[in-house]
């Protein structure tokens, strides 16, 4: 039977412990309050009196707390330093790729092989195809905790031993979900401000979802490749649309703060002469 150990049992850590003791692993787990572990103690798992000893049962550990800074202040002490010696520490939990950079010297200093991951789920999802965990660090570790790992997720991706990559990749796509959402929720305003159904308008999404994605495939790929001659969509096509958003939170009076941001970004790109380059060339006022 193979061995894990989880540190930190909030929804997202008890939900990795649980997926591993029902396929099999010998799981030993701590957190803060023992209470916690109750279920999971029920189901096959072990509770360790301390941090030290949890590390200590395993060759692997998964940590997954709020944090690295509470992550930081469980393993920066010397019972926990000594027991990580030659064992592979995972981090799961939420951190910048500056922290993931970090935490790798110190466990390398320690004598531990590390591995940076970000999970992109819910707790419930955690053990099903629809969970997606990146991951980045030491093939060595990543040699170790692939198949573990395929256990918690459909979607296992390992972006090399650049170990901030995983931290990266995880706050690129935060922040295509967050830019997301506040179209969204505009775009909610507008509906609202016709008498139109918001939820028969996100069912909508979700069925042209496959085509929004092949549209954001081609804008990777023309910024990849610095290929903006040719549009598909221009700025300043774009901007027609801008001011439109503009134009209807004007006329019914509605929060006008997303499509003003938007318009002063894309006026700075026209501003800068870009307005015949594709849509994507906007990345190059970002820039």
């Amino acid at each position: 039977m193979y061995k894990v150990t989880v540190i930190g049992l909030g929804a997202m850590g008890a939900a990795i412990a649980a997926v591993l003791v029902e396929q099999n692993y010998e799981v030993t787990v701590w957190n803060r309050t023992p209470a916690r572990a109750d279920s999971l103690i029920r189901k096959g798992a072990v509770l360790a009196s301390s941090v030290a000893s949890a590390i200590a049962a395993s060759p692997i550990t998964i940590v997954c707390v709020a944090d690295y800074q509470v992550s930081t202040s469980l393993l920066d002490q010397e019972p926990v330093k000594s027991a990580l010696a030659g064992r592979v520490l995972i981090q799961l939990s939420t951190g910048s790729p500056q922290q993931a950079r970090d935490l790798e010297a110190w466990a390398v200093g320690l004598g531990a092989t590390y591995l940076d991951g970000a999970i992109v789920a819910s707790p419930s999802q955690m053990g099903s195809v629809g969970a997606t965990v990146f991951a980045s660090g030491s093939m060595n570790a990543w040699g170790k905790s692939e198949s573990l790992l395929q256990k918690l997720a459909g979607n296992v991706s390992y972006h090399g031993e650049q170990v901030s990559a995983a931290a990266s990749v995880d706050l690129a796509f935060l922040a295509y979900l967050f830019a997301s959402y506040l179209g969204f929720f505009h775009a909610a305003r507008i509906l609202e401000s016709d008498d139109l159904s918001v939820e028969d308008f996100g069912t909508m999404i979700a069925q042209v979802s496959p085509v929004i994605g092949e549209v954001m495939k081609y804008q990777g790929a023309v910024i990849q490749n610095n290929s903006y001659s040719q549009p598909l969509s221009s700025l300043q096509m774009s901007m027609t649309s801008i001011e439109l958003l503009t134009l209807q939170a004007r006329e019914s009076g509605i929060n006008n703060e997303f499509p003003r941001f938007a318009e002063n970004l894309f006026q700075r790109a026209l501003n800068a002469g870009y307005g015949g380059e594709e849509v994507a060339a906007l990345v190059k006022v970002l820039r």
